[in-house]
C-alpha cells in the first residue's frame, strides 16, 4: 500500500531519501497501530455520529460524490477503508486525552517562568507601513529598456516632489497590483519584503518618501505612512494561548515516551521490500 501510495514522489528521491521515507512512515504506522491498541484495550468507544461528521467534512471539499470518489481511487483507497480510519484516528485522540490531556497541567508559575526565560518569544517587532510606486524592470531587459523605466520613475518623482497627491500617482502609475490601492502596502516586518526595499522603507519617517529605489522588480518611490516600534506582548494577555501550548507540548512529549515503551515491550515484526 505504502509503494502504491507514495509511487509518483519515489521518482524524485534518492535510494538514500526513499529508504529513510519508508522508515519513517513504517515507524509512524506502527505508532499509531500501537496506540490503537492501547486504546481498544481501555476500553474506549467512538460515537459514530463523530465519524460520519468528520467523513462528511472530507467530502465537502469536493464538488460532488463522484470527484470524491475519483480521487479515493486514485490513492486506491475505499470509503469504508478511509471510514475506518477515521474511526482508528479518533480512538486513539480520545484514548490520548483521557490518558494524558486530562492528567496534565501547567501552573500560572510554570508559564511566568516559561515567558521570562524566553523573552524574544514575546516581542512584536518594529513594523511599518508603506504606499509605493512601482515602474518594473524584467530581469532581462536591456539597457535602453532599463533607461526608459529609469526615466519614467524620475519623472513620477519630479510630480511627487511639486507637491502630488501619492496615492492618487501610484494609483496613475504604479504597474504594482497595489496601485488599486493608492500603493497602500499595509503594515510588514523585516523579512517580509526584498531587501533593498525594506531597508529604504524602514529608514524613513512617517510622511517621507525615498529616492528611486533599485529591486529585482525595477524602480520604486516609497512613501512613509506610519511605524510601529517593537513591544512586548504583556504576560497576562499571552497567558492562556501559552498555558495551551505549554500543555500541548507536555502532553507531546508523554506520548513519545509512552510510545517508546510501547515499542520496547511489544512484539513488532518489519517488513519492507526494497525496490529501486
Amino acid at each position: 500500500v505504502f509503494e502504491k501510495r507514495f509511487s509518483n514522489r519515489k521518482k524524485s528521491l534518492t535510494g538514500d531519501q526513499r529508504q529513510a521515507l519508508r522508515q519513517q512512515v513504517l515507524d509512524s504506522l506502527i505508532n499509531r497501530e500501537l496506540l490503537y491498541q492501547e486504546s481498544v484495550k481501555s476500553g474506549i468507544k467512538v460515537d459514530e455520529a463523530a465519524v460520519n461528521e468528520q467523513l462528511n467534512t472530507l467530502k465537502k471539499n469536493f464538488s460532488n460524490e463522484e470527484d470524491f470518489n475519483k480521487a479515493l481511487h486514485s490513492m486506491n483507497l475505499s470509503e469504508a477503508f478511509l471510514t475506518s480510519q477515521i474511526r482508528r484516528d479518533l480512538a486513539i485522540s480520545q484514548f490520548i486525552e483521557t490518558r494524558f490531556t486530562a492528567n496534565t497541567k501547567i501552573s500560572d508559575k510554570e508559564a511566568r517562568e516559561y515567558y521570562d526565560q524566553h523573552p524574544d518569544l514575546f516581542r512584536n517587532p518594529e513594523e511599518v507601513k508603506v504606499r509605493h510606486i512601482l515602474i518594473k524592470v524584467s530581469p532581462e531587459a536591456d539597457a535602453p529598456q532599463k533607461a526608459a523605466a529609469r526615466k519614467k520613475i524620475e519623472e513620477i518623482q519630479q510630480k511627487v516632489k511639486k507637491g502630488g497627491d501619492f496615492g492618487k500617482l501610484a494609483k496613475e502609475y504604479s504597474q504594482c497590483p497595489s496601485s488599486s490601492r493608492g500603493g497602500d502596502l499595509g503594515y510588514f516586518k523585516r523579512g517580509q519584503m526584498v531587501k533593498s526595499f525594506e531597508d529604504a522603507a524602514f529608514a524613513l519617517d512617517p510622511g517621507q518618501v525615498s529616492g528611486i529605489v533599485e529591486t529585482r522588480f525595477g524602480y520604486h518611490i516609497i512613501k512613509s505612512e506610519d511605524k510601529k516600534p517593537p513591544t512586548v506582548i504583556a504576560f497576562d494577555q499571552i497567558k492562556e494561548k501559552l498555558v495551551q501550548h505549554l500543555k500541548q507540548s507536555r502532553v507531546q512529549e508523554k506520548v513519545v515516551a509512552y510510545v517508546e515503551e510501547l515499542n520496547k515491550k511489544a512484539k513488532v515484526e518489519r517488513f519492507m521490500k526494497d525496490t529501486p
